[in-house]
């Protein structure tokens, strides 16, 4: 049989083939391979198959043969199954922090990890009810940017924005730049935070990259490392609920003892329980006092007492009584 132009790409069309279109429960007879090959121009005869069959599975590719009433050929073992490429779909799909133009980019790609038929069972768990998504479409570049920065000890500058009722970009500082030396990427309440220090006011601070824009990197060097020698990127996550910005301090909590595992997830197991009789616990952490931290003691209820010190006590009762004014009566 003569050898057609496109035969030198008959390996590569019949892996590509096996990856697209076959799996455990969709073999592909050897008929057919070669009808799907004959497409691309591509000759091919019962032995050569069974010989470039062969070679795959040389070359690593797990080509497996089922025999029985539905015989054929298959890719058995991927790089991902398809229960870690649920979960992945599923994470893509509700990671607030990508818009869902995005995401649908990421799934599709997804998608191609696996046969045809696979790809559909991924397909039905792309939906998560209720899932906010953000508006800044650039968000997925600026992660890479800020990486890049990092990984390059370089400063950065950018603009920062908030959205008005219309939904329209306001830049703060009117515009202007802000100037930053990137420490680390935190992924908190389902969004991404740069911990910069702050050229300007010389401290350590955060910053939505969903809001940053016009990210650039300027070739100078990283400032701060005289001031945050050993910076602890995982610490200052830990220490600023819902990466509200306040003032650090030592703060002492009661608890009963049914909410330790509160504690232990939202602080980590390293943290030292304090028993306090037979129902009770104390924990002393560094945080940062601020309005979310205060959402998180009010929806614990009776189940934890603020202790001290005594400037965020009274910053609790401030913030209660002021809620509470909301609701009284006329």
């Amino acid at each position: 049989m003569p050898r057609s132009a496109n035969q030198k790409t008959k390996l590569l069309r019949l892996a590509q083939l096996l990856l697209h279109s076959s799996d455990e429960e969709h073999p592909l007879t050897v008929r057919q391979i070669i009808v799907e090959l004959a497409k691309y121009d591509i000759s091919a005869e019962r032995k050569s198959v069974y010989d470039d069959l062969e070679t795959l599975r040389q070359l690593g590719l797990d080509v497996q043969c089922r025999k029985g009433a539905s015989p054929g050929w298959f890719v058995a073992g991927r790089d991902f199954e398809l229960p870690e490429l649920k979960l992945l779909v599923d994470a893509v799909q509700s990671c607030r922090f990508l818009t869902r133009r995005k995401s649908e980019t990421l799934i599709r790609k997804l998608e191609g990890l696996t046969s045809v038929y696979q790809a559909g069972q991924l397909q039905r768990q792309v939906y998560v009810s209720g899932r906010v998504k953000v508006m800044n479409e650039s968000i997925y570049y600026n992660v890479d940017k800020l990486h890049a920065a990092i990984g390059r000890n370089s400063s950065i500058t950018f603009r920062y924005f908030d959205y008005d009722v219309e939904k329209k970009k306001v830049f703060r500082r009117e515009g202007r730049r802000y100037a930053v030396s990137p420490y680390g990427l935190i992924w908190s309440g389902e969004l991404y935070y740069l911990a910069a220090y702050d050229h300007e006011h010389r401290e350590m601070r955060h910053y939505r990259v969903d809001k940053m824009a016009e990210i650039a990197l300027t070739g100078m060097p990283r400032l701060g490392g005289e001031l945050y020698p050993d910076f602890d990127l995982a610490a200052y996550g830990q220490k600023h609920f819902g990466m509200f910005a306040g003032q650090e301090e030592t703060v002492r909590l009661h608890c009963r003892s049914r909410i330790v595992g509160v504690v232990l997830d939202r602080f980590g197991h390293d943290v030292m329980l304090v028993p306090d009789g037979p129902e009770h616990f104390t924990v002393t952490l560094p945080l940062v006092v601020s309005p979310q931290f205060f959402g998180w003691l009010f929806g614990l209820e009776d189940n934890v007492q603020l202790l001290g010190p005594p400037s965020a006590v009274d910053a609790y009762r401030a913030s209660l009584a002021a809620a509470a004014a909301l609701y009284e009566g006329p």
